[in-house]
């Protein structure tokens, strides 16, 4: 299969968080790119199209858009 992302993609298991409207989610990043990344959460159904992703061992705030769901999983963008 030919990989057509823009930017290569680590695989990392991070512990975060996504925030919006004052509400905390935890979830676990999967991989991480500097155009996106994959977010493992329990329960996506919930979650809204447009928030912050919170990266604590980093130091990472990023504004992020949804632009895929699985059962478990949220692929995002960074804006």
């Amino acid at each position: 299969m030919v990989e057509t992302r823009i930017a290569p993609r680590y695989r990392v298991m991070k512990p975060a968080q996504i925030e919006y409207g004052g509400d905390e989610i935890p979830c676990t990043v999967r991989d991480l790119s500097i155009t996106g990344a994959a977010l493992e959460v329990s329960d996506p159904s919930g979650i809204p199209a447009k928030f912050t992703l919170v990266v604590p061992e980093d130091g990472l705030r990023l504004p992020c858009r949804v632009i895929r769901r699985t059962e478990f999983r949220i692929g995002v963008a960074f804006d």
